[in-house]
């Protein structure tokens, strides 16, 4: 049963943190899928990891949709796309919907959410609240002080 991992932006914005995170999950030895609202915002989230990729500067990925889907180590979706890379890891950005099912069916679920837009940050406390009245286990992480922090966690029940 995996556990949904929030992490709060307040100093870097997705496309400096979601590298680290993906290389921290490449290391576990896991399968990533990065889901979003839209796939505009996806494709250029696709230009920014091709430079950004902190060990290498390269992480052999993907957007959905292609032939060789089901090989790709790190699948970049939107909403209502079927990851067929069967991921051990999914990590959610802008506020992209994700279901407790989810959570218990991964290793980990990350969820992405820039603390300086309001929006974004009551949209990730609606999905805490969902998540954790489903059951799932979460933790909140935040980088305010400079490094991160865990801040609060909810066991499963």
């Amino acid at each position: 049963m995996g556990a949904a991992y929030f992490y709060h932006l307040t100093r870097n914005p997705v496309e400096v943190t979601l590298p680290q995170l993906l290389d921290k999950a490449r290391q576990a030895g896991w399968r990533i899928a990065v889901r979003g609202g839209d796939a505009g915002r996806m494709a250029w989230l696709d230009e920014r990891l091709w430079l950004a990729m902190p060990r290498e500067g390269f992480a052999p990925h993907g957007l959905a949709g292609g032939a060789h889907d089901a090989d790709q180590p790190v699948l970049l979706t939107v909403a209502g796309q079927a990851a067929a890379n069967r991921p051990d890891c999914l990590m959610t950005v802008d506020g992209a919907a994700l279901r407790p099912d989810e959570v218990t069916a991964m290793q980990r679920v990350c969820v992405l959410f820039d603390g300086n837009d309001p929006d974004a940050v009551a949209r990730a406390r609606e999905q805490w609240k969902a998540l954790t009245g489903a059951g799932c286990a979460a933790l909140y992480w935040s980088e305010e002080s400079g490094r991160w922090e865990k801040k609060a966690e909810r066991p499963a029940h």
